[in-house]
């Protein structure tokens, strides 16, 4: 009888298997994923013990959560050149020592705060694409962008360049 029961599970397996190594690039990293996605089915079951086995379809839903999963965790953050912000020639002291806090001031951000606040005031992007572009949620960037601008604020008026 347990013949029969593990029969449409390996089937199931490797059709799944199937599905997640067209989708990476390493063999290995399909076996995981596919793996990861059975240990979900197994947690599942033990929680429903009275209710039908997981379907198909909701195996290729967790396969295509942990595909995109892996994918977020290996995306770099994306690094953006100070030199956007930059003016070649400022045409006044003034205008060199604003220069010089300002690159100051990003210098002090951390890489995910100085990317979004790049990002949103410099290239004007909204806080959706910065999200798709970084691969983080919407709100993890408002509140890089909030933070990021908070300590721009407080550097700046160290400096002696706040609001008059």
């Amino acid at each position: 009888m347990e013949q029969f029961a593990a029969d449409p599970v390996r089937r199931q397996y490797k059709e799944i298997l199937g599905f997640v190594r067209r989708r990476v690039a390493s063999p290995l990293d399909a076996e995981d994923i596919a793996q990861e996605v059975f240990v979900s089915a197994s947690v599942h079951l033990a929680r429903s013990a009275g209710n039908a086995p997981p379907t198909i379809g909701w195996l290729y839903r967790v396969a295509r959560r942990r595909l995109a999963d892996e994918a977020r965790s290996r995306r770099r953050p994306e690094t953006v050149s100070l030199e956007l912000v930059q003016e070649p020639e400022a045409p006044s002291e003034y205008g060199e020592s604003v220069a010089r806090a300002l690159d100051s001031a990003l210098l002090g951000l951390t890489e995910g705060q100085r990317v979004v606040v790049v990002l949103r005031l410099i290239e004007g992007r909204s806080f959706a694409e910065i999200a798709h572009r970084i691969g983080a949620t919407e709100e993890a960037c408002r509140m890089r962008f909030m933070r990021g601008l908070e300590q721009l604020r407080t550097e700046l008026e160290r400096e002696g360049l706040g609001p008059s």
